[in-house]
């Protein structure tokens, strides 16, 4: 994420103190360790002009779930809605902040898309990550069936309930199969784990790749 930011003219810093959003916490019921991440976030980020995340669960979790969090704390709304209105997931910041499109990659070959939830259902971010990968040079963009439906990580569900999971999952993997692509490409990294860890293992010649991954690449 980093490189493509700055080949297309952003001046970004990686700030080396920065810690776990607490969305994990947050969605394990564990609320005191949720609110002592965010405001450690809150506090380091606050300064910049914009933040950008390579993850919609993570974006989502500031713009939407850090209201709810600190909902009887009316002392923290003012800085969750500075912060969270500067936090863009990476497809948003580039096509709607920089108004961009074409970043300049190029990868010759099969790819499909996967929605992840957080990015389509919380921050509704669909047509961003399409716009990115329509527009780099050589690709042959292949929607598969059902992109929207989950792929069964949600975190810790895949543990607790690991085989609906699994049945998720294998609905998931035959809709990526079934395009032929020599890729996935997805926006969040939960997904890209439950979805790349299950190629593997079934040693299914498909690779998964991060839109990030995807924008960075000049292969041909």
């Amino acid at each position: 994420m980093v490189e493509v930011l700055r080949r297309i003219g952003v001046d970004l810093d990686f700030l080396g103190d920065q810690t776990c959003c607490g969305q994990p916490a947050f969605n394990s019921g564990y609320h005191s360790d949720a609110k002592i991440l965010a405001k450690r976030f809150l506090s380091l980020f606050d300064r910049d002009d914009y933040i950008v995340c390579p993850s919609g669960s993570c974006t989502s979790m500031v713009k939407i779930f850090y209201k709810e969090l600190f909902k009887n704390n009316p002392e923290m709304h003012e800085i969750i809605e500075r912060v969270s209105l500067r936090t863009h997931e990476f497809s948003d910041f580039i096509v709607n902040v920089l108004k961009m499109k074409d970043v300049g990659a190029y990868y010759a070959g099969k790819v499909t898309y996967h929605d992840s939830c957080h990015l389509l259902r919380e921050l509704k971010i669909k047509d961003e990550p399409r716009k990115l990968i329509n527009s780099v040079k050589g690709i042959d963009f292949i929607e598969m069936n059902n992109s929207d439906s989950c792929c069964g990580f949600g975190g810790t569900f895949s543990i607790k309930f690991p085989d609906v999971s699994v049945s998720i999952l294998d609905e998931k993997l035959e809709n990526i199969i079934n395009t032929g692509a020599e890729a996935v490409v997805s926006a969040d990294m939960g997904c890209l784990m439950q979805i790349g860890g299950a190629l593997k293992r079934r040693k299914i010649p498909i690779e998964t790749m991060h839109l990030a991954e995807l924008l960075a690449s000049d292969r041909g």
